[in-house]
């Protein structure tokens, strides 16, 4: 299975205030089904709908469905990079319209001063799956699909630099006694992280390099 992820731009920013404490929201569109997408890839109904149920169930209602800021090269969601807590997930139409909660931890913090300062962000659905290409030019997301998060805080997409491609392709993902384990494709590509920092990007950008070559 591989790792993929979806990027959505627009996301509505929301106060709310109780008992005269005020949270921030983000709440859009999370998730897409039916139509390809800008990465060539269509996520059919039923897929997202049983997938969509199954995270309800086992995380928004239990409190336990959280996301990053900025995309991790794997599927588990990492506790030290957590900004916000996903609140709500439900269709309407094709889409599923997701809500979450900035949370005050650290990336949390860090996501709520880029809001404030206006800066435009956008979500990123990730989980693992296999993709069956068309003869139409894109792939269908398998049936064995599974949502890691249904959002991480991603910074605009339309920033050449900071994504190279939405789907991490050098890498495979495959269960093995009960544990999601990591095998490296034979093709690599490399997907760099949402960098608001350009002195952090280049950074990044030298060790993936570095990387790629201690493989050579």
């Amino acid at each position: 299975m591989k790792l993929i992820t979806e990027e959505i731009e627009k996301v509505k920013v929301i106060t709310e205030e109780k008992n005269g404490k005020k949270s921030l929201f983000i709440e859009g569109i999370f998730l897409q089904a039916d139509k390809p997408n800008r990465n060539k890839r269509l996520y059919e109904m039923r897929t997202l709908e049983r997938e969509v149920k199954r995270y309800n169930e086992n995380f928004i209602q239990k409190g336990r469905a959280l996301g990053e800021l900025g995309h991790p090269d794997g599927p588990t969601v990492n506790l030290d990079r957590v900004s916000h807590k996903i609140c709500e997930l439900y269709r309407d139409g094709s889409n599923f319209i997701g809500k979450a909660k900035i949370l005050e931890t650290p990336m949390g913090k860090i996501a709520a001063s880029l809001l404030d300062e206006g800066v435009m962000l956008g979500v990123s659905s990730r989980g693992v799956g296999s993709l069956l290409p068309t003869n139409e030019g894109y792939s269908v997301v398998g049936e064995d699909f599974m949502l890691a998060t249904a959002a991480d805080i991603v910074a605009d997409p339309s920033a050449p630099d900071a994504f190279v491609s939405g789907i991490m392709e050098g890498k495979e993902w495959v269960w093995e006694g009960g544990i999601l384990r990591e095998q490296i494709a034979q093709k690599t590509y490399k997907r760099i992280n949402t960098l608001v920092d350009q002195k952090a990007l280049d950074e990044q950008k030298l060790n993936l390099f570095q990387d790629f070559l201690s493989n050579l």
